[in-house]
């Protein structure tokens, strides 16, 4: 049964601001699903041995989820049992691993599964299920095509981004088409829908969440201080989650935030206090003081106070023109970032394919 509809609260800010200001080029992606390829790099190998099969898949305009359950179904195991560090866009070309629990079941033929959007790269086994994030980064090729408008200063927005990175706000994807997550999300803090399937319920909330972070960020964005510490700043550091408050902002500290070593960070909301202080806290409770209907939910529902990052860099950024209109770009992203939060700070992109 598909969800009811609900409509979305009024009064929301759905416009982020953007740090290098709103680019005036504009751009098509994914005019075919080799113009959006995600390579996944886990940074450990299977095992070798064990219960799980590990799975290295190249797919071509096809859901991670979709795949999961076709796997799950060939092996004749529980949906649970297929474990994957994270979904990948369906309109493009992405490979990622799966591990596909076998204990006590005969290996399946995979290769039934094999067509031409399907493709087994790597069958080995490991020991343990993959998890959500289990993963380095994500490598992304990108090409945008017939680029067109005041386009003059793409170079110079790489280079800024190449440099500072950008803001890295949850993307689209998270709140759904046309933000129908945030309004399902409203409607089960008003209590007027009660969500029973986990997967979806999950998603509102995450939906909820992310739109409080990128609040936050998009003020932080317009103050100037999203890639600085404020007094009280809440700091993460470069590919870890934990993090360390400091109230006074030394030369030591703002020349490790300047290498990229640690970054500014924002909530995503739940129980119990935030870990930022002074200054950064006054300013995030600033920002967020109306927002109390998405705050008592989160809270209520057990979601529990964590930081993200609100600085997203551009690891290994490089490009090349295949034309005078065509731009192509390679990138890698660490596990939870969006390539489209890299692409609104440089040109206004057009989908040739709906999202999936």
């Amino acid at each position: 049964m598909s969800d009811p509809g609900f409509p979305l609260p009024e009064g929301l800010q759905l416009d982020w601001a953007y740090a290098l200001g709103e680019p005036r080029c504009r751009g098509v992606i994914r005019t075919v699903p080799e113009d959006f390829i995600v390579e996944e790099e886990i940074g450990f190998s299977p095992d070798g041995d064990g219960h799980h099969a590990w799975l290295h898949i190249r797919k071509r305009n096809t859901n991670t989820e979709w795949l999961a359950r076709e796997l799950a179904a060939l092996a004749d195991v529980p949906l649970g049992e297929v474990g994957y560090a994270g979904l990948k866009d369906r309109h493009a070309v992405t490979s990622q691993v799966f591990t596909v629990n076998l204990s006590g079941k005969a290996e399946p033929d995979w290769q039934q599964l094999t067509s031409d959007e399907i493709a087994f790269l790597d069958i080995e086994r490991h020991g343990r299920k993959l998890k959500r994030g289990a993963l380095r980064e994500n490598r992304f090729i990108l090409t945008l095509r017939e680029l067109q408008g005041e386009c003059g200063d793409i170079e110079q927005r790489l280079q800024r981004i190449a440099a500072d990175g950008v803001p890295n706000y949850f993307g689209e994807q998270r709140f759904g088409h046309d933000f129908a997550n945030l309004a399902m999300a409203a409607a089960m803090f008003r209590g007027e829908w009660r969500e029973s399937v986990r997967h979806k319920r999950s998603l509102y909330l995450s939906a909820a969440r992310s739109y409080l972070f990128n609040k936050v960020l998009s003020a932080r964005v317009a103050a100037g201080s999203w890639h600085r510490a404020l007094p009280g700043e809440s700091l993460m550091q470069e590919g870890s989650t934990s993090c360390f408050s400091v109230r006074l902002i030394g030369s030591d500290i703002e020349k490790r935030i300047e290498a990229g070593q640690l970054h500014p960070t924002g909530p995503l909301w739940g129980r119990g206090r935030p870990t930022s202080l002074a200054d950064a806290l006054a300013f995030e409770l600033q920002v967020l003081e109306g927002e109390t209907m998405w705050k008592a939910g989160l809270e209520r529902v057990g979601m529990e106070q964590e930081r993200r990052s609100l600085r997203l860099p551009a690891r290994k950024l490089q490009w090349q023109w295949l034309d005078a209109a065509t731009l192509q770009l390679q990138f890698a992203l660490p596990p939870g970032a969006y390539a489209t939060s890299l692409l609104r700070e440089l040109v206004i992109t057009a989908n040739a394919a709906s999202h999936g």
